[in-house]
């Protein structure tokens, strides 16, 4: 029966529908529901690791074992996952192995604009790139064919607009494949007399691929009436080139993105006066029919930078718009990111802030301590890089600056790639303050288990990893816990360690404010006569504190008691009293 599916749901649909028996990822926008989705079919044994890099080695484990098998992740963690990556490209895979990678064009929740069709080429392995729901499905059951016909592992690149959009699918039936596990030390042992024999398989199959390619259903021409132009496009920028086009025009859309076909391609361009291609970010299919020799427009017309829109692929191919709502990138009330009323790391980016404390920042939610009011943050690199970056910096200022300055990284973070940099503080015994700070959830990516929380992907109780232990085991020495809704015992244990002669590491422990187990206090009340309109109150930035005139036109705080959660924060710094916590009944 047809239904609407989420692109992500459509891929996790796909990945059952194929027989897959084993998920292991690690949650990053906008790939995380894939990986949800599929661990509600009780076939399908899914968790997530701790990082990217151990999800891939975790489904390379269960390919070779004889399980067809996914990992996913963003583009960002494709980074982390690089080094076994290049390798199980050498050694291939025993049953299905297809790899999920998420681009985010626009950067909606993200570090950096990536471009992942680049890993495909490098590492020389086949990517598919679905448009939509429909094709997500049938892609995912599609890279597992490839995945065993080519001994390949096969990347699967969604992105932001696919991956959260619906759009009509028809569900089928679930299929089991399991294949024997063969001792085969020469293929799987990548030692350099092993991989140097592999690697002329892995030419041979590219080869291979690309014979595919020029005959496969995924890539194919859609005829237009207009041969002045032809073009060639894939994934989301296909369907803005359709809503502005229809069928005007020549096209030539690319389910797999690498290896290209090349006869195809050739044949297309002949077809039609003038070759364009319309993709997203970088000229990677541009540069291929360059390298190819052919004349063609790409990155002259459009940008390498942010994501397209319907209306942005009509203005630079000269057409008419399909629709005459919003533009993206019109102008829109401004409506800057910040923490939620209530949020754990409020008080202790404050207490950082106000004491100009230099803090390297990592990815989280927690990096809108970066923000205004706050402004509490140096630097955000990428996952872990806080503690290793303070390591460095202290080491490198080492008697000029000590005591002002710290790491700070969430328990999900510091679980991923946060350990390690940890090793190098004691290791080398720099006087680095590493704050990890524990909300008990994987909060940004919107509440996955970590492995600090003792639940598992289902929700089902598991190990808990001890923080405090974890830490004086790799030989931090100094480790203690505080509450960042108390600010004078969070304010003193960032100064007693500061100023202590080695490595520390305080855990700013308060579970997030949107668990739903989380129960909060009565909203704060305000006392107007006691207000004396300092703004003291709003340096927190909580959404839930206002400043508004009262009947004379003098400035009041206000609370606004649907946000309010009652942490208490606002009250501490409050010099007139104006602000009380309600009493409970």
């Amino acid at each position: 029966m047809k239904t609407l599916m989420l692109g992500n749901e459509a891929v996790a649909r796909g990945l059952y529908e194929a027989g897959c028996a084993f998920v292991s990822s690690y949650p990053g926008t906008p790939s995380t529901e894939i990986t949800e989705a599929v661990a509600k079919y009780k076939e399908v044994y899914a968790e997530w690791a701790p990082n990217e890099k151990v999800a891939m080695e975790a489904a390379f484990g269960a390919c070779l074992a004889g399980k067809r098998s996914f990992c996913g992740m963003k583009h960002v963690g494709l980074n982390v996952a690089a080094d076994p990556l290049f390798t199980i490209s050498y050694t291939g895979v025993n049953a299905g192995m297809v790899i999920g990678v998420a681009d985010d064009a626009g950067m909606h929740s993200s570090q950096n604009e990536q471009d992942s069709r680049h890993y495909a080429r490098a590492a020389k392995i086949p990517m598919l790139e679905p448009a939509d729901s429909a094709e997500a499905i049938a892609f995912a059951k599609l890279a597992y064919e490839m995945s065993e016909q080519f001994d390949t592992p096969v990347l699967l690149k969604m992105c932001t607009r696919v991956s959260h959009s619906q759009s009509v699918v028809e569900p089928g039936e679930r299929i089991e494949a399991i294949k024997e596990y063969v001792k085969n030390p020469a293929k799987y042992i990548m030692m350099p007399g092993n991989a140097k024999k592999r690697h002329p398989v892995v030419e041979a199959r590219t080869k291979a691929l690309i014979e595919w390619a020029e005959t496969c259903e995924i890539n194919r021409v859609e005829d237009g009436k207009d041969h002045s132009r032809g073009i060639i496009t894939s994934s989301t920028a296909y369907q803005y080139v359709k809503e502005v086009c229809g069928d005007k025009y020549p096209v030539m859309k690319l389910g797999m993105i690498w290896p290209m076909p090349e006869k195809k391609i050739r044949d297309f361009a002949a077809s039609v006066d003038e070759l364009i291609v319309v993709e997203e970010l970088d000229s990677f299919i541009e540069a291929h029919c360059r390298d190819m020799g052919l004349v063609v427009k790409g990155k002259e017309i459009f940008p390498n930078i942010d994501e397209f829109s319907q209306n942005l692929v009509a203005e630079k191919l000269g057409e008419t718009a399909p629709c005459a709502g919003c533009r993206v990138g019109d102008a829109i009330p401004a409506r800057p990111p910040v923490m939620c009323a209530g949020c754990p790391h409020r008080g202790l980016f404050y207490t950082l802030s106000k004491n100009k404390i230099t803090v390297l920042g990592d990815i989280g939610c927690y990096t809108l301590g970066a923000v205004a009011p706050l402004a509490a943050v140096d630097s955000v690199i990428c996952m872990g890089a806080s503690v290793s970056g303070a390591h460095g910096f202290t080491k490198a200022l080492e008697g000029k600056a000590d005591g002002k300055t710290v790491a700070v990284i969430g328990d999900s973070t510091f679980m991923h790639s946060g350990i390690t940099g940890l090793v190098n503080v004691a290791y080398n015994e720099s006087n680095a303050t590493i704050i990890i700070v524990d909300n008990s959830i994987t909060g940004m990516t919107g509440h996955q288990q970590n492995p600090t929380t003792g639940f598992n992907l289902k929700g089902d109780p598991c190990t808990k990893i001890d923080l405090e232990t974890l830490c004086r085991a790799v030989g931090i020495r100094r480790v203690r816990v505080v509450d960042p809704y108390d600010l004078k015992q969070t304010e003193d244990a960032i100064k007693e360690e500061l100023a202590a002669p080695e490595a520390s590491v305080i855990i700013s422990r308060r579970p997030c404010a949107l668990l739903k187990y989380v129960k909060h206090s009565k909203p704060v009340k305000v006392d107007a006569d006691k207000c004396r309109s300092c703004k003291m109150c709003m340096k927190i930035g909580c959404p839930a504190i206002a400043m508004k005139a009262d009947e004379s036109g003098k400035m009041k705080a206000v609370i606004d008691n649907t946000l309010c959660t009652g942490c208490g924060v606002c009250t501490q710094l409050c010099h007139f009293d104006a602000l009380t916590a309600a009493k409970e009944d």
